[in-house]
């Protein structure tokens, strides 16, 4: 054993690695991406990593896997468990040999996705059971005991872990390799009766799946992470009933108050009898949770199936927001007007802390030098003046709708905005109709689209913006970037070859940063019926180096902003340095943002810009 400062997200790999996993598929998805990263990066040599082409793809290896008696982890966010969704429901019928472990990083605020969802809610859904650690170090124990616990009921479980544990920090005890379990898979056994889902054992698994839950109620309340403080028997009438981070944040907020905490760590199966032992001899309760209120509606359910005359208090009482990340303030909050002031320990009363000062507003932007600014501004050049529509997808290209490009009007998940752009074409036909995505998010996602928009014979133009990387998440490989996680080298899955052999006849590949080819690319493409794409392919400028930045000649410059006002670059800005001298208001360029990619130099109507150098 050896002490490490880690993060939330690498405590669990290497927990992972303690307990002997076999194979780590998954997609990136902040706040899950550093999981398998870790893993890979911190490989003993005998796990298998990869990042598959979507959840969906990575749950399916995970359980194939699994079927040979491996150990598995699969890795994805809260959205990404949508996608996956469709194995994992008949995964929970059918089972697992090997443990398998469905890590789901949830993100309350959202801070960095499109919903807030609770895992929590989706294992009660699905009959999966779910483990939901409160740090970093009982996550990095939590994450072994839940291999354990699968393999021992044969069942997949969730690790629901939120943004706060995933990318918090803590100094904890590790193993070292040599102390990792080694876990050799028996192999698969061919036997249709179990590992082929027809009807008959559907119905018959169900029945055992439900049978096996109510059994694990009494058996998670032995679960020493489920556990309640203090212990049952001091004198107190309230009670606290809190999961994750945020019984750590109660445990802070709860100094000189005479109150019960119970400590929920496996929502589901909930660990029912431990809950009537903390419900004895309480007046009040108050639920302190994230997002949904699960503990809140069970602890409800419970006191009516048992008739205790608790009050049950949380969410639905107006006593916890109803959404969004809960907070240290939140919750010391909710406590003060739950269980009053804490009890004076002698001295002068604590002084409350000045409030601090508002944080300064910083929307998300394109990075400066980012080639979709240049694909996003030839789009709009080339189709001034008539009526379009611009389907957006997640990624850096989300960004694309933020002034002054305005080229995203609308965003729903994944490869969603190929069928959008369908559906929008179909009721307006005079409308251009496009349809951006990444080229991650192509290969995860777009294809089922761009099939269906050529069978069914749409009028639409696929944008792929081909930045060779997945960049939001931290630019992992996917199966156009040549290489795979574990470092080999592969083919390159071509994207014009797969459109062309979808049947697509006009494929055209422009790099954006050329940016009067690309505006005519686009003029002549969008013009031609059915379904076409352009490829903008330019790599992403976190993973070039810039050559030589571009600089503004402030003789030349006319000071009319048309650099700044249309393209939105954060290097660009007006000279205010000099008041009210001859160059106030001309544009400058912040040389440490440059990255030389002379769209700015190709836009100016006076060539007032020039020396840049694009990164090769």
């Amino acid at each position: 054993m050896h002490d490490e400062f880690l993060m939330g997200n690498e405590a669990i790999a290497l927990g992972a690695l303690a307990a002997g996993v076999n194979l780590v598929s998954g997609y990136p998805g902040t706040p899950s991406t550093e999981v398998l990263e870790t893993i890979a990066k911190r490989n003993p040599g005998n796990v298998y990593v990869e990042w598959s082409i979507n959840e969906k793809a990575g749950m399916e290896v995970a359980a194939g896997a699994a079927y040979t008696g491996a150990r598995t982890l699969v890795t994805m966010k809260q959205v990404g468990l949508n996608v996956a969704s469709d194995p994992l429901m008949s995964l929970e019928y059918i089972g697992v040999k090997g443990g398998m472990v469905v890590l789901v990083a949830d993100d309350p605020g959202p801070i960095s996705s499109q919903t807030e969802q609770d895992t929590r809610t989706f294992g009660m859904f699905s009959k999966v059971p779910v483990f939901d650690p409160c740090s970093v170090a009982e996550a990095y124990e939590m994450i072994q005991e839940a291999f354990d616990f699968s393999e021992k009921y044969g069942t997949p479980v969730f690790f629901r872990a939120t943004t706060r544990v995933d990318h918090g920090y803590e100094a904890i005890m590790v193993k070292d390799p040599e102390e990792y379990i080694v876990h050799k898979p028996e192999g698969f056994v061919k036997d249709s009766s179990r590992w082929v889902i027809f009807p008959r054992l559907s119905v018959q698994n169900h029945a055992r799946i439900e049978k096996r839950n109510e059994e694990l109620k009494d058996i998670l309340s032995g679960y020493h992470r489920n556990r309640i403080v203090p212990e049952p028997g001091e004198s107190c009438r309230k009670g606290i009933a809190t999961q994750g981070v945020n019984f750590m944040y109660t445990l802070d907020s709860l100094q000189g108050r005479n109150t019960r905490v119970l400590k929920v760590a496996t929502p589901f199966p909930f660990p029912e009898k431990l809950a009537l032992e903390f419900l004895e001899g309480l007046d009040e309760v108050l639920c302190i949770e994230e997002l949904d209120p699960v503990i809140e509606r069970t602890l409800t359910f419970i006191c009516g199936k048992y008739g205790l005359k608790v009050k049950i208090l949380g969410k639905k009482s107006g006593h916890i927001p109803p959404s969004g990340e809960n907070t240290l303030e939140i919750v010391q909050k909710a406590i003060t007007a739950f269980a009053g002031a804490p009890e004076c320990t002698g001295g002068e009363e604590p002084q409350p802390l000045p409030e601090p000062p508002a944080l300064p507003v910083r929307p998300p932007v394109l990075c400066a030098g980012c080639p979709h600014r240049a694909s996003f501004y030839a789009v709009k050049m080339a189709m001034r003046g008539k009526k379009t529509i611009y389907c957006g997808d997640i990624g850096c290209y989300t960004l694309g709708n933020a002034a002054p490009l305005d080229m995203c009007d609308t965003c729903l998940c994944m490869g969603a905005g190929i069928g959008i752009a369908q559906g929008v074409q179909h009721m307006e036909p005079d409308t251009k109709c496009f349809a951006f995505v990444g080229d991650s998010t192509f290969f995860a996602s777009g294809i089922t689209g761009t099939i269906n928009a050529f069978y069914n014979q749409s009028d639409m133009t696929l944008v792929v913006l081909d930045n060779s990387t997945t960049a939001m998440t931290g630019h992992q490989p996917h199966p156009g970037t040549g290489r795979t996680v574990m470092g080999q080298i592969v083919e390159k899955v071509s994207i014009e070859k797969v459109l062309r052999a979808i049947g697509l006849q006009t494929v055209e590949t422009v790099d954006p940063l050329e940016f009067d080819l690309a505006v005519e690319t686009v003029k002549r493409v969008a013009s031609e019926p059915g379904v076409k794409a352009i490829i903008f392919r330019s790599p992403c400028i976190a993973i070039t180096k810039p050559k030589e930045h571009s600089r503004v000649d402030q003789e030349k410059c006319i000071a009319c902003g048309k650099c700044i006002r249309e393209l939105g670059c954060p290097a660009l800005m007006r000279d205010t340095r000099f008041g009210e001298s001859e160059n106030a208001g001309k544009a400058m360029i912040d040389e440490s943002l440059c990255t030389g990619c002379t769209l700015c130099e190709q836009i100016c109507p006076v060539k007032a810009i020039s020396g840049g150098r694009r990164p090769s």
